[in-house]
């Protein structure tokens, strides 16, 4: 079953808007730690996903196959940003130095 154009829309508004939180994000000193990014992120995601549930139309299985693939865009463009987070806190480590023999 294809998605209705109203919820197709509104789920490419509620992608792009989700993205440029993720690109305003600046990540400095000092950080958070990488669980705790985690349940921010995730803490995003339901917002999102509660607030644009309640816009939705159609009927209850066009809803829910509406709120699946947003939830599943949301999952995808998160696990990219934790990437990067993650790749800032390595970046953040000192450098592992072989002891002296």
């Amino acid at each position: 079953m294809a998605l209705i154009q109203t919820n197709k829309d509104l789920i490419s508004k509620g992608i792009k808007e989700f993205n440029i939180l993720l690109n305003q994000q600046v990540f400095s000193d000092p950080a958070i730690s990488e669980e705790a990014m985690v349940t921010v992120v995730n803490d995003w995601v339901s917002f999102y996903i509660n607030y644009y549930k309640k816009q939705l139309s159609g009927e209850q299985d066009e809803q829910d196959k509406a709120l699946q693939e947003f939830r599943q865009e949301l999952n995808t463009l998160s696990a990219s940003f934790l990437d990067k987070y993650r790749n800032f806190l390595k970046s953040r480590e000192p450098p592992h130095t072989l002891p002296f023999s």
